[in-house]
């Protein structure tokens, strides 16, 4: 079970005085010790593992090892395209299993500190680390494919417009509705994050002032403004400490502590966002969320409580739409990753946190974490509650079942010929003409990437639905057929 919880924060603008982000992530274990009842809690942990932040850190497991004492750890460190929600359920298992007694999992990101000593001409420094860990664990294929990074595509957003637009068309929302439907969705995430003590924007603001651009909310992708991303630029870190109902009993720790996890799921198949069939569905995401709730006999209507991973509004409601959950109800935790603040590769450890607190207050008796690795790419879920379920633990891999459904399309480069609009968006690079990118399904059976920065069109594409338009490739331009 999960017997400690430790997170931390900082807003420090000089970046000589901030914490480096090793340093959060000591300073999260060591809250998360102090939270079980002391740091005796921490020493001799069998497995500790880390997800990859945005720093240079060789074996960050193994210098929490040394901290804490616990030099014969197995030490852990997962790349970027793991599944946070991963090594979550392989410690839990281990555990399980009676393998092992104890498993740390921490992260920490501080791109608030490298932002900072950006825009003072300064240089965010870290120490060296000497060794390796035990375990290195890597995604076992690339990302994004080759035709996206050959249109420009370098960050998130543009793929995931492209998903919320095939989304918004096969829900039959009007454009100016859906937007109102963002804003509305996205309100309700600030309010929750303005009562989250531990989240980094705690400023409730209306739907307009989040789906209106504008000069400090400018849009980014459409229909995705600022306040619609994930804010990475923030120091955060989080740790958690499971253990055995027998170690937990031996080290003291309060059984008013405890919460249990019920359920472990994951989908690791991977494929481009350019090649999937249905841009608007998630099939690894209802596969793993119904094999989760099965674990434990339960539906998503019974959850108490709810975090959806909220990098982008699409992996929100793709997620919902999956596991039959209404839109209207609650649907995080700790005020989504614009508000709550989104640490790069770290924030289902911090949501996790967050639901293992209010847990613990009675504020409900389940509540589900999901996860979410690469653009929509790799799904998970953690199943959690105040009281064990008769079965035990679950760990359940749906990958090899996603992968029989979820059968990928060829995507072709240099295309010439007509296609109809899966999904699309409209680029507002800072500094740069506005640029709509599209992705069609071809009159030949393939899938295509084209682009027009035709100014009317344009304009065109964020006053009305494209999707379903028919259009004239010619390489990588496109134009109205």
């Amino acid at each position: 079970m999960l017997v400690g919880i430790g997170t931390c924060m900082q807003r420090e603008d000089s970046p000589k005085r901030a914490l480096e982000p090793m340093d959060l992530m000591l300073k999260a274990v060591q809250r998360a010790g102090a939270d079980a009842g002391g740091a005796h809690t921490l020493v001799g942990v069998e497995h500790i593992a880390v997800p990859k932040g945005r720093w240079r850190y060789r074996n960050p497991a193994g210098e929490i090892a040394r901290v804490i004492g616990a030099g014969s750890a197995t030490t852990v460190l997962a790349s970027v395209g793991v599944l946070q929600q991963s090594l979550i359920g392989e410690a839990c298992s281990r555990i399980a299993l009676g393998e092992i007694d104890t498993a740390l999992i921490a992260g920490a990101d501080a791109s608030y500190r490298i932002l900072r000593a950006k825009q003072l001409g300064e240089r965010a420094t870290e120490r060296q680390q000497e060794g390796t860990p035990d375990i290195s664990v890597e995604p076992a294929e690339e990302l994004l494919h080759p035709a996206e990074l050959r249109a420009g595509i370098r960050m998130p957003v543009a793929l995931y417009a492209i998903l919320e637009s095939a989304w918004r068309s096969k829900n039959g929302l009007p454009v100016s509705a859906h937007r109102q439907q963002l804003g509305a969705m996205y309100q309700r995430f600030s309010e929750i994050a303005a009562a989250n003590p531990q989240a980094w924007r705690r400023q409730a603001l209306t739907a307009a002032e989040i789906s209106d651009a504008s000069d400090r909310n400018p849009m980014q992708a459409f229909p995705y403004t600022r306040l619609h991303c994930s804010t990475w630029n923030v120091d955060q870190a989080a740790a958690l400490l499971l253990c055995s109902a027998a170690k937990a009993r031996a080290l003291g720790v309060p059984q008013s502590k405890w919460v249990y996890p019920l359920a472990s799921s994951e989908s690791n198949h991977m494929v481009p966002v350019s090649a999937r069939a249905d841009l608007a569905g998630c099939v690894g995401a209802r596969l793993a969320g119904h094999s989760a709730l099965a674990a434990a006999n339960m539906d998503a209507l019974q959850l108490d409580l709810l975090e959806l991973y909220s990098c982008f509004p699409v992996a929100v409601e793709a997620y919902a739409q999956e596991l039959g959950i209404s839109l209207t109800r609650e649907l995080t935790v700790t005020g989504g990753m614009p508000f709550a603040g989104g640490p790069f590769n770290n924030y289902v450890l911090q949501a996790t946190c967050r639901m293992a607190e209010l847990i613990r207050e009675g504020r409900g008796c389940t509540g589900l974490v999901s996860s979410v690795s690469g653009v929509l790419t790799k799904q998970g879920f953690g199943l959690w509650a105040n009281q064990p379920c008769a079965g035990g633990f679950a760990s359940t891999d749906v990958t090899s079942d996603t992968a029989r459904l979820d059968v990928p399309k060829t995507v072709v480069e240099a295309f010439r010929g007509r296609g109809v609009v899966a999904g699309y968006t409209v680029l507002h690079d800072k500094g740069a003409v506005p640029r709509a990118l599209v992705l069609a399904d071809t009159d030949t059976g393939f899938r295509a990437l084209a682009w027009s920065e035709d100014t009317a069109l344009v304009r065109r594409m964020e006053d009305s639905e494209f999707c379903g338009a028919t259009i004239a490739v010619e390489d990588e331009l496109f134009t109205l057929a």
